[in-house]
């Protein structure tokens, strides 16, 4: 057994955290709720990034920006196309991405 919490709780978490700091979190797609990857797209003042877990220029988890140049719908679509056990949710709060490295372990 890992002692990583499934994902479906790492994503609850997350939305309650968001909520409780007066922004606002949805789930785009929802993916396994085990072990599923999470992609968060960070919305502040009209403007989205791609956010996801991995490896950073450190060698330590951290969450890496995967913005696309453009098109960062169709991008994260065609990538759950791809991988069906992967959740997208989307954070609409000024401090995003201190939220969810925190709250998905890699902050």
């Amino acid at each position: 057994m890992s002692d990583r919490l499934p994902t479906q709780v790492l994503v609850s978490a997350l939305l309650r955290q968001v909520n409780d700091a007066g922004g606002f979190g949805a789930v785009l797609a929802k993916g396994d709720p085990q072990a599923g990857a999470v992609l968060v797209v960070a919305v502040n003042r009209g403007e989205s990034r791609l956010l996801e877990r991995g490896i950073g220029p450190d060698g330590r988890p951290g969450l890496i920006d995967s913005t696309p140049a453009d098109d960062l719908t169709g991008y994260w679509q065609r990538r759950r196309a791809r991988d069906p056990d992967l959740w997208v949710i989307e954070l609409d709060i000024a401090d995003s991405p201190r939220l969810a490295a925190e709250v998905l372990g890699t902050g």
